[in-house]
């Protein structure tokens, strides 16, 4: 089972867009409302909750399905909150979304997206590039989300789609992926073939980001504390994008049946105090656990598989020899000197030969226990 989420823009005529912000506006009003009371009850159960519904309804002018999305949607918000260890806290709903079930609330053809209001139901068109390929009988489409956003309208669909999983005694394949800042990915592959997908540029462009950030923050008025946010939005979208362009760029080169390893960067933020404070930012703000879960996603689509290894000693490790050094590696220089063998090559690169055969003693060990 994969599940990916389409962004969508919608196109709204000025009238339009009035009846949706109402509609978004009662929506989250709705929701806070209802939050309140889940804060001081305690209580999770929908059923229960359901004495609520004509309240909801009466209150706020919601259509009945509306009034059942809410509960769904405070409910939710509040698990959510729980399982990521969070203390019971009152949930605040401050932008104007609005969540869709499919068929009820909304629904998706290849030409009109149609949505439930408070005025009725609307026919809008969307962004259509892209999404061809989701309307044959193998998608399954969720609960969704409209979104205001920058002036603009989105929706957020969750679209699940059934795919069989990479048997590991089918790998034909295997591409070890150090992931760093100077090169955003390095591949090494059963061809013996080292790929650099380079990160300077990227890294000058944050560290402009970075500047600018630093100038707005001394002057401490509303309009920099504005200019702030865009510039933050507008980073988060560059980063996506640059994630998305190397991932697609790596399912695309290899084939099906290839088994990609990347290092465990959970715990990349915890490193922090162990890199220079210049250099703290670029170096463990990149987002690498969103390079991975796109790349998990998309191998899964395209017959391919991702696995996860402890990358204790990656980069200190010879390929060749197999000697364990600190000192095999010069961070400054961006070099990797076996003390034992004199291997020589980009610590990068060493870092993916190594993954590349954590893969296959990986395969190994799995296939011999099956």
């Amino acid at each position: 089972m994969s599940t990916i989420t389409a962004k969508i823009q919608i196109y709204v005529s000025n009238e339009n867009n009035k009846i949706l912000i109402k509609t978004t506006k009662a929506y989250r009003k709705a929701c806070n409302f209802l939050s309140f009371i889940v804060f001081k009850t305690k209580e999770l159960n929908q059923r229960k909750l359901n004495d609520l519904y004509q309240e909801l309804r009466e209150r706020f002018g919601l259509k009945s399905q509306m009034a059942q999305s809410v509960m769904k949607t405070v409910i939710a918000r509040y698990k959510s909150s729980q399982s990521n260890g969070h203390d019971w806290s009152l949930v605040k709903f401050k932008l104007p979304e609005y969540d869709l079930v499919w068929n009820r609330d909304y629904s998706l053809s290849q030409n009109r997206f149609s949505v439930n209001t408070l005025d009725g139901r609307f026919k809008l068109r969307y962004e259509k590039q892209g999404m061809h390929h989701f309307f044959d009988d193998t998608w399954k489409f969720g609960t969704a989300k409209l979104v205001y956003k920058h002036n603009k309208w989105f929706l957020h669909i969750p679209m699940t789609k059934e795919v069989p999983v990479l048997d590991f005694t089918n790998v034909n394949n295997i591409v070890g992926i150090d992931l760093g800042i100077n090169f955003i990915a390095t591949t090494f592959d059963s061809q013996n073939k080292t790929t650099f997908y380079n990160g300077r540029a990227v890294k000058h462009k944050r560290g402009q980001y970075k500047a600018l950030r630093k100038q707005l923050q001394m002057r401490q008025t509303p309009s920099a504390r504005k200019r702030l946010k865009q510039i933050g939005s507008r980073e988060n979208r560059y980063v996506t994008d640059v994630n998305h362009q190397i991932t697609k760029a790596l399912v695309e080169k290899y084939p099906k049946g290839t088994l990609f390893v990347l290092e465990d960067l959970s715990k990349i933020r915890s490193a922090t105090e162990k890199v220079c404070v210049r250099n703290r930012y670029v170096s463990v703000s990149w987002a690498f656990y969103q390079f991975r879960l796109m790349l998990e996603y998309k191998t899964q689509l395209n017959g391919q598989r991702v696995i996860v290894i402890d990358p204790k000693y990656t980069s200190q490790t010879c390929p060749k020899c197999g000697d364990i050094e600190r000192g095999n590696r010069n961070k400054e220089k961006h070099t990797f000197e076996c003390q034992n063998c004199h291997y020589r090559s980009n610590d990068d690169r060493i870092g993916a030969m190594n993954l590349y055969r954590k893969g296959i003693e990986y395969i190994g060990t799995v296939t011999t226990r099956v």
